[in-house]
């Protein structure tokens, strides 16, 4: 996501961006890239102090002469003093215990079984909203499931598209596989949700998904592919940032 900002009639432009990734490859004149969830390019509402501070961060890019110029806004946005998420109808799916099964092939059963447990919901929050956010990695719910297992199982994972990378790939499965649960439970009724961060505890927390990408994590952090290590860092970041139920 971008937001744009021009100046005079030469038209020199500067920009927000939430997906550093997409940043580096459109090579835009002037970015600054921000922290922030999607769609909240200024941080969370209601803070117009520090949506003032961002503002003005993005257009102190327009005094350089020429670019690209990629900034990194070093400060997160405040938290949300909004009522937490409340999940009407959680997924609850437990790693079944089967005879000869490998911790790994149970783990993995039980991700791609709750895949299809939520695809009720995210095919109702496509028709009701009209829209998902879902596709750049163009694999449907069911190949996310093996895409992201192939990496645990031990198999060398083959990727799907010949017009990236497979870190790339990876990258925008794990995004998809996270839009396409937050679409799945937010379409539920009674549901309320003021930020991601709500989104995230439970991802990460109660969710085999979140168990699986963990996983996920740490073959990729020790991975001779050195594409895949940065990714593995992230993913174990991600999940190390929600604390445990207690």
């Amino acid at each position: 996501m971008l937001a744009h900002f021009f100046e005079g009639a030469g038209l020199a432009t500067t920009q927000i961006s939430l997906i550093r990734l997409h940043t580096e490859k459109i090579k835009p004149p002037r970015a600054l890239w921000v922290p922030f969830e999607l769609g909240h390019p200024l941080g969370m509402p209601g803070a117009p102090l520090f949506q003032k501070k961002v503002l003005l961060a993005a257009l102190k890019l327009l005094e350089a002469a020429e670019g690209p110029i990629l900034a990194d806004f070093a400060e997160e946005a405040p938290v949300s003093s909004a009522p937490p998420a409340v999940l009407a109808c959680p997924v609850n799916i437990r790693i079944e215990a089967t005879d000869g099964a490998t911790e790994t092939e149970k783990l993995c059963a039980a991700f791609k079984s709750e895949i299809m447990s939520l695809r009720p919901w995210y095919d109702m929050a496509v028709k009701k909203r009209g829209r998902t956010t879902v596709g750049v990695s163009q694999l449907a719910p069911a190949a996310m499931g093996d895409f992201i297992c192939s990496f645990v199982e031990g198999n060398v994972a083959e990727n799907p598209r010949q017009d990236i990378s497979l870190a790339d790939e990876l990258r925008f499965t794990v995004e998809d596989l996270k839009a396409y649960y937050f679409e799945a439970v937010t379409a539920q009724p009674g549901m309320k949700v003021s930020s991601a961060r709500p989104l995230l505890s439970w991802f990460w927390r109660d969710t085999i998904g979140g168990k699986t990408l963990l996983a996920v994590g740490e073959v990729c952090a020790k991975s001779a592919d050195e594409s895949l290590q940065p990714i593995g860092r992230g993913l174990i970041a991600s999940a190390a940032t929600v604390s445990p139920r207690h």
